[in-house]
Parts: C-alpha cells; structure tokens; sequence
C-alpha cells in the first residue's frame, strides 16, 4: 500500500514563480519609474486584455508568437482564446482598431505581463514582464533614433547607464540568401552558418554570395568601422537600402547622444520574426541576458511602426535596487495625523495591534521596521 502525498502548496508550474518581498514591490516601482519616463516622451499607456480571441491575438505580426501561444477554450462564448505572449502585437491591434483615427505618429507605452508556452536554457521563464513603447505611423528615421533613445533614458533612470545598443537587419539574411537561389536543403545549411557565424561553413555553402555573406559577417562590432565595412560591401539594390537605413539611424542616434555605446551586426536574424527593418538588442556590460529588444515593423496591414520591448525581469537582476520606503514602527495609541504625516513623508507605517508590547524596539525589529517612532519623531534603529 503507498501513501498519496499532496503536492506541496508552494510548487508551481516550470518557469512560474512567485515575487516575495522586498523584490515584488522593487520590480513594481522600478517599472513605474521606466514607464514615466516614457511619458515624459509623449507615450501613453495602453492596458490590453490577458486573453483575446485567438484570430485576433494572432493575426499580423502576432502570427510570429503562435508556438509561444497558450490557447483555451472560452466557456461563454465557445471560441478559441490566447493568452498574450507578446504585447506589441496587442498594441499594433488597439491603434488599428480602437485608435485608427487618432493622429499619427502614435505613441503607445504598455506595462504587462506575458506568458509562454516555453522558456529557454538561458531565459527559463515563462511569465515574463514587459515595460515598453510602439511609435506608430511614421517611417521616419528619427523615429528608430527615438525607441532607442527613450529606452537608454529609462535605464538610466535605474542607473544603468554601461548599456549597449546592438542594432541589426533581420530581414538581411534572407533577402540575400534568396538572391542566391540555393536548394531548400542547402539554404537551411547556410542559414544554421550565419546564424552560427561560422565564415568558414558561409564560404563553403554559400556559393555566389559566399564572398558578400563572408565580408557581412566580418562588418559587425562597433558601430563606425562596422558600418564603414558595410558601405565597402556589394549588395544587391534592396539590401543597399536596408544597410543605409541602418547607417542614417545610426547618424540620428548619435547626433543627440553621442556617447551612447552602439554596435552594428547586418546578418544577426534571431528573435520574434515580424521585424522588417532596422532592429536593436540591449545589453549590460557583464550581462549575458538581453535587458530588450525591439524594431521597425508593420502595423495592422501596411502602417509603419517601430517599437522597443524592455524586460523588467532581466533589468532588475542588472540594475541597482531603487531605495525602498523606510519602514516606521508605530506604538498602540499612536495618533492617526502623526501616523498620517509620516506616510506623507514617505514612511510606511506600521502599526502595533491587539495585545500589548513589552519590548518595543524588538517587536519592531522583527517586524523589519527600520525605525520606531519615538517622541514623536522616526527614531534609526540599530
């Protein structure tokens, strides 16, 4: 006979867990912190539903995040829903629908949370946060320059300022490999290469693009010999277009801020495949993790849009923690103005309840209080 064990009440499923205190409330006003610095940009903040019916949550660039899609049956209405994996595409939905007449440009923020199907060996999460910004209805270059400028001016809100901005054409690799015309088999060959930057496999399968592929690989790094490499590169005429796009968004970054660390990579092509021009990566210094990505793309049927999705979760682990309110003790008795005018003050107030408290210093200590209110005034405690 074997015993039926319950499952212990804190398990959860893979790649879920629970934020505790301190970090739940760290990771909220930190969030807080980036998305008022989005609106000091112009953005507005947007709040799409966790589920939506599924044709909806995965049209347009949301086909990209099918796989990543959970899917339910809904009981009312007897129709597949889908819980959001991403939010641009939820946003790009709301300016093309409930928005379409708004003026354009359209600046949107989001701050939510997403769920997928799976997660990776670096990034094992499933529910991930997203703080971020889509900047819809122009095809400007100074609109590229914008998302990364706003979001290296969110991080350094938080104190990161050692950041860099990788910024990339997706839509590169492909547009050459299809000017190659190799068979199925070998493409994916040379495709795995590229992805791998393997020069040698490149020079080998990549036949009469093998030298432009192989010189491509070699034009990455920082940003100005990158891109003076990519302008010595003979490419066909619409890939030219995309590698000047690249070096006029270049230009319009570092025209304000030109201390900012930018690195360019023309064949780099993984990620969430709705990108259809110049694309950016952000990375800590020491920091393997991306902090966000983001890119041009297409909105609704044809409008143009950019955007940058930053992940709260991976900044948090990066960036210094903001201070949080000091903790006050408060006495059985205390009076509520005083109570009341601390919190004013920024304090979060305990108060003392029920039985009465033969060592107050200790009971406020392990209440984690950081002070105790003495005479009147937030006495340290040691």
């Amino acid at each position: 006979m074997t015993d039926d064990f319950l499952p212990n009440p804190a398990l959860l499923p893979a790649g879920l867990r629970d934020l505790l205190p301190p970090d739940a409330e760290i990771e909220a006003r930190s969030i807080e912190a980036m998305m008022d610095c989005f609106a000091g940009h112009g953005y507005q903040r947007v709040r799409p539903p966790l589920v939506e019916f599924e044709h909806n949550l995965l049209a347009g660039s949301g086909a990209a995040v099918s796989e990543q899609t959970f899917r339910l049956m809904d009981p009312d209405s007897q129709r597949m829903l889908g819980l959001r994996a991403d939010t641009t595409p939820q946003v790009a939905r709301i300016a093309n629908t409930r928005l379409a007449q708004s003026p354009r440009p359209l600046r949107l923020s989001y701050a939510e949370h997403c769920l997928r199907v799976r997660g990776s060996q670096l990034a094992p999460d499933r529910q991930i946060s997203q703080a971020g910004i889509e900047l819809i209805g122009s095809d400007a270059v100074e609109a590229d320059a914008e998302i990364v400028l706003a979001g290296a001016e969110a991080l350094a809100v938080l104190g990161l300022t050692e950041v860099s901005f990788d910024l990339t054409l997706p839509t590169m690799a492909a547009m050459l490999l299809d000017s190659a015309g190799l068979p199925p088999d070998r493409r994916a060959l040379l495709a795995h290469a590229l992805d791998r930057k393997d020069a040698a496999a490149v020079t080998a399968l990549g036949g009469s693009m093998a030298a432009t592929l192989t010189r491509l690989l070699l034009a990455a790094g920082e940003a100005t010999p990158a891109l003076a490499a990519l302008s010595e590169v003979d490419l066909p005429a619409e890939a030219r277009v995309l590698a000047d796009r690249l070096a006029a968004v270049v230009d319009a970054i570092r025209a304000r801020a030109p201390a900012l660390r930018l690195t360019v990579d023309p064949l780099e092509f993984r990620g969430i495949r709705y990108h259809t021009g110049p694309c950016v990566t952000v990375y800590a210094l020491g920091h393997q993790q991306e902090l966000g990505r983001g890119g041009r793309y297409i909105s609704g049927e044809r409008e143009p849009a950019t955007g940058l999705t930053l992940f709260p979760d991976v900044i948090l682990e990066a960036a210094r923690a903001p201070a949080l309110r000091p903790r006050l003790y408060l006495p059985a008795g205390t009076d509520a103005k005083l109570a009341a005018r601390f919190r004013a003050e920024g304090y979060a107030t305990v108060a003392a309840l029920g039985d009465e408290v033969i060592d107050i210093a200790a009971e406020a200590r392990r209440l984690l209080c950081s002070h105790l209110l003495t005479d009147g005034a937030a006495a340290p405690l040691s």
